[in-house]
């Protein structure tokens, strides 16, 4: 049982870098790259390339608090199981993560995408639109910075369940019994 919960938790912080990472380094940026503006032309370009690029977030999102979730889940099993109760770090920044990924999906996803609409919108006033722009770059940055989070606390995530604790130094009398 010891190596199928050592399973899952690898697995699951291996997914979860995994899926930080293309997001960032190749979906993401594929999105609204010059192949995706030769694809769906000059005119149509802005405004699809960014909508496709909603969703997809929404979606990477969706993925980062069910792994968030798992890994909750997993350091539950570790304390039922091993008996070990979990460390205030550990906790706090799986706790964090979660948070973090739940609060990019219910409020920074929807943000973006009402701002996106609004920058594409025929029939809002100029000012409406360059200050919709102004902010959705504004928040975009600040998704960045959730994103660069993410992956970080992923990382950190995937190298403490990469390296479990060292067991104990001395054996107890009970095992000579």
């Amino acid at each position: 049982m010891i190596g199928f919960l050592r399973f899952v938790g690898v697995l699951n912080a291996a997914v979860w870098l995994g899926a930080a990472i293309f997001y960032t380094v190749g979906a993401g940026p594929t999105l609204t790259s010059q192949n995706m503006l030769a694809v769906l032309g000059a005119k149509n370009f802005p405004y699809f390339s960014g909508a496709v690029a909603q969703i997809v977030l929404g979606c990477y999102f969706h993925l980062q608090i069910g792994c968030a979730v798992v890994a909750l889940l997993h350091l539950l099993a570790e304390w039922l199981y091993l008996g070990r109760p979990a460390r205030k770090f550990w906790l706090g920044l799986l706790a964090g993560l979660f948070i973090l990924s739940a609060a990019g999906s219910f409020w920074l996803c929807p943000k973006l995408s009402r701002l996106h609409l609004t920058r594409y919108a025929l029939n809002v006033e100029p000012n409406e639109r360059y200050a919709a722009t102004k902010s959705f770059g504004l928040w975009s940055s600040v998704l960045q910075t959730v994103n660069v989070l993410l992956i970080g606390g992923a990382a950190v995530y995937l190298w403490r369940v990469a390296n479990p604790a060292d067991s104990l130094r001395f054996v107890s009398p009970a095992k000579f019994r």
